[in-house]
């Protein structure tokens, strides 16, 4: 494998503290030197002048689809959407068809993601067996088996004494538990937020407290136990108050938000378009604001794309029948940009922090950074470069976006994984 230098862009690395001017030089697939200069003495040149170099991005919740629904995404096609929006890293959801509850269906899905070759692919475990919320999982077979957090995205776990031992058993290996805050009777029926759009629509609304309580209840969990919550695409301004309010009582909490939550409202449902429908919903500007804040002041620890891929057949349905979730990771960079960066809310350190370093912490994993001797996962961006979403030129098998249409300003020009240029 021929040497590579990355030559002459801004590398930013929130791991190392170092935001400057430097050449990168990768050799056998690892970083090898850092420094303001490096000759490159028959090395492979990328010409980075002009550009962001970072650390590739890590992805805690994305999914894949397989097994099961392969005709909503593989992970093949997933991880060329990942290259294509600059992860280098993505952990796949459970809710897969048998569901990653056992060994076998982890190591399937780690198997192909090596196979793929284009990303690290790794999983997070369903937390009760089948996703039923009855019986929970074997945490040790499927830590051992790579898992770095055990989840039943998609559905809550409701029973409060079950979540109570599910969050004393992780924490003997000091994992944490990911929870998709939705109270299933506060929720039942609902197919957007509450509020004046629902009722103009004639649409069953989802309150923001069908998050809430399930969020005060678990962090009083943690709070028991000692156990880690982590709460997966945080929507609403009163979840955000009291994960802030438990962070600074010292309880374990780590949470995420997406991209399409940070720039969105309820009022994208427009007339009845499925492409902004997702779970948990688009919700007020008060809540919009309260995300972006809670980034900002680093009560939610990192931003994640919730990239949920479905079949056109699917979406295009009418609207209380097609199902929640839209694809996301082609789209993440340029929406956080326009979200984050454009309004000055975020640094450019501080969204690679967001986008790579600390889900990478959260996970447990040595990715997002750019230290000497790591692997060479990185991304090189151009942040000023704009360009107009088209869902039809996704590499993702799923092609609904919200943003469809909308110019966004942020490209990722290329992707290197393992120090090979990822083909997404």
């Amino acid at each position: 494998m021929a040497k590579v230098l990355i030559k002459g862009g801004r590398v930013i690395d929130p791991a190392n503290k170092r935001d400057g001017r430097f050449d990168i030089l990768i050799d056998r697939g690892k970083i090898a030197d850092i420094q303001p200069s490096i000759p490159a003495n028959g090395s492979k040149v990328i010409d980075a002048d002009g550009k962001l170099v970072a650390p590739g991005f890590v992805d805690l919740h994305t999914h894949l689809r397989e097994p099961g629904r392969e005709d909503k995404e593989t992970v093949e096609s997933g991880c060329r959407a990942a290259a294509k929006g600059g992860f280098t890293t993505v952990c796949a959801m459970p809710n897969t068809s048998p569901a990653i509850d056992h060994r076998g269906a982890a190591d399937f899905v780690h198997q192909e993601g090596r196979r793929v070759g284009l990303a690290s692919v790794r999983t997070i475990g369903a937390l009760t067996k089948g996703r039923q919320g009855k019986e929970l999982t074997d945490f040790g077979e499927l830590f051992d088996a790579g898992c770095v957090a055990l989840s039943d995205d998609g559905n809550v776990l409701a029973d409060g004494m079950l979540m109570r031992r599910a969050l004393e058993y992780a924490k003997t290996f000091e994992r944490p538990i990911i929870q998709h805050a939705e109270d299933p009777a506060l929720a039942a029926g609902g197919v957007m937020h509450e509020g004046i759009v629902s009722v103009t629509l004639g649409l069953r609304g989802m309150p923001a407290q069908a998050e809430s309580v399930i969020v005060s209840r678990d962090l009083a969990l943690a709070e028991l136990t000692g156990g880690w919550i982590h709460f997966a695409h945080l929507s609403s301004a009163i979840s955000v108050e009291l994960v802030r309010q438990a962070k600074r009582r010292g309880v374990h909490v780590t949470c995420e938000v997406t991209p399409h939550h940070l720039a969105l409202t309820h009022e994208a449902i427009g007339e009845f378009n499925t492409h902004a429908k997702v779970n948990p919903p688009l919700r007020t500007e008060e809540d919009r604001l309260a995300l972006l804040e809670g980034l900002r002041d680093g009560t939610i620890d990192c931003i994640a794309t919730d990239h949920a891929p479905h079949t056109d057949w699917e979406k295009d349905a009418e609207f209380d029948a097609a199902p929640f979730g839209i694809s996301g990771l082609e789209t993440a960079l340029g929406v956080c940009v326009e979200a984050l960066i454009k309004p000055g809310l975020l640094t450019w350190p501080q969204l690679v922090e967001r986008l790579s370093t600390a889900p990478a912490r959260i996970a447990g994993l040595e990715a997002g950074t750019l230290s000497v001797g790591a692997e060479a996962d990185l991304t090189v961006l151009d942040p000023s470069a704009q360009w107009t979403v088209d869902p039809k030129r996704f590499v993702s098998k799923g092609r609904h976006s919200p943003f469809a249409g909308r110019v966004l300003t942020g490209v990722v020009l290329r992707t290197l994984y393992r120090g090979v240029e990822a083909d997404g």
